[in-house]
């Protein structure tokens, strides 16, 4: 099926819409939760061929994004039963007005109608992304980079037979069969059959669909995620943070990229940082990339001109010292891409600096950053984290995948 045929389909889906009732959509998402179990082994066998053809083409770490496991795909089963569980978005009047001549003004929440995401390797996007587009109400467009493929046919066959067991349309959910440029081309200008697209993966994807949309995009960031060692930091605490934050799951938007401490703590802090992560650690030691004034303390890399400006994705952490709290302020603001970024301190009055003059859309204090997650924020799972400031901003769940429009219900007023 070529893309236009496809979103023709989604487009003839969405008049749907309005028919459906939240409970419709709740018994078809524990359909679809149920349809991915019994089709595990097909998921995985089709992850398994993709992952064959992946090898020696991309890093041991972005492997990681892209395989599957039956613990994965059950995660993957229950995230949607969450989603289920959520209060449905859809009809909920957000702002009530009555004039004093009785005309009653509604501002009320609906669907966008068709939402498309564009993704890369990571297969479990689209279930989150089907689980939420249905939830709120939309139609799902997905497309997904070639190294996933075959795992999200599989995945989106699952989704698809669930639907059809609950009686609704199996065109809610569509899967863009090509992979080239042209499809990411045909839906960044499919005016009049996408009402919001969302990108989801490298600065490359990101950027040319911002540059190139015709039809509204919402920008999801890389992630480039500052961590600030702060003179009053409990070193002990600030060591299991930027371990976590880095080494938990180093090929993510969460994961931090760059660690900003402050001189004062610096001779303290980076020998016991180093320890942990690079001299005491068997599997995968980080490679430190440091500034003048770190390299002076401990060992590394020499951190080149790029490096405070680069996701990484892996085990690799940038190092900048700093003087005080506003030094690190000005540097993060001005190598960040509005992510999430953290501050470890004892000082209150240094969070409340930080918390204010960072222009992040997750901001921490005492805290890994790993925890910007639509899952983690209680929005059962996220279609992408936006780091822009319109609509949307931070991790994406169910009320930022519906608009609202006015509802005014009179008794014959005229004007």
């Amino acid at each position: 099926m070529t893309t236009q045929e496809l979103l023709k389909k989604a487009k003839e889906a969405k008049r749907t819409l309005s028919a459906i009732t939240p409970e419709d959509i709740d018994r078809a998402l524990g359909a679809m939760a149920d349809k991915l179990i019994e089709n595990t082994d097909s998921i995985l066998e089709a992850n398994a061929a993709d992952i064959d053809a992946a090898r020696g083409t991309i890093s041991d770490v972005m492997i990681d994004r892209l395989l599957l496991t039956s613990e994965r795909i059950a995660g993957m089963a229950q995230g949607i039963r969450e989603v289920a569980q959520l209060p449905c978005p859809v009809g909920r009047v957000l702002k009530r007005h009555v004039r004093e001549d009785g005309l009653v003004i509604e501002k009320t929440s609906v669907a966008l109608g068709v939402v498309a995401i564009i993704y890369e390797s990571r297969p479990n996007v689209t279930s989150d992304a089907a689980a939420l587009a249905l939830k709120s109400g939309n139609v799902c467009v997905l497309r997904c980079g070639k190294e996933a493929h075959g795992s999200a046919a599989a995945i989106v066959r699952a989704l698809r037979e669930g639907l059809s067991a609950a009686n609704l349309p199996e065109d809610m959910v569509l899967l863009i069969e090509d992979t080239t440029r042209q499809s990411a081309n045909e839906l960044m200008t499919a005016d009049g059959f996408v009402d919001l697209l969302i990108p989801r993966g490298g600065k490359g994807l990101i950027s040319a669909i911002v540059k190139n949309a015709t039809v509204p995009c919402i920008q999801t960031g890389t992630g480039i995620c500052h961590i600030y060692i702060d003179s009053s930091a409990d070193i002990d605490m600030a060591v299991n943070i930027v371990e976590n934050a880095k080494c938990s799951r180093p090929s993510v938007c969460n994961a931090e990229e760059v660690l900003v401490v402050a001189e004062d703590i610096a001779g303290e802090f980076l020998p016991k940082l180093k320890a942990r992560i690079v001299d005491h650690r068997t599997e995968n030691p980080v490679e430190l990339r440091l500034d003048e004034k770190a390299a002076k303390v401990i060992d590394g890399t020499p951190a080149g001109e790029n490096d405070f400006d680069t996701e990484f994705l892996d085990y690799i952490l940038a190092v900048k010292t700093v003087k005080n709290v506003d030094e690190a302020i000005a540097h993060i603001n001005a190598h960040s891409t509005d992510h999430s970024e953290a501050i470890v301190t004892r000082d209150e009055q240094a969070a409340e600096k930080f918390t204010r003059g960072v222009d992040s859309s997750s901001v921490y204090v005492n805290a890994s950053t790993r925890f910007t997650d639509g899952g983690e924020f209680g929005l059962g799972c996220e279609m992408g984290i936006s780091t822009q400031k319109l609509h949307a901003r931070g991790p994406m769940g169910l009320e930022e995948l519906n608009t609202y429009k006015y509802i005014i219900k009179g008794k014959g007023h005229i004007r």
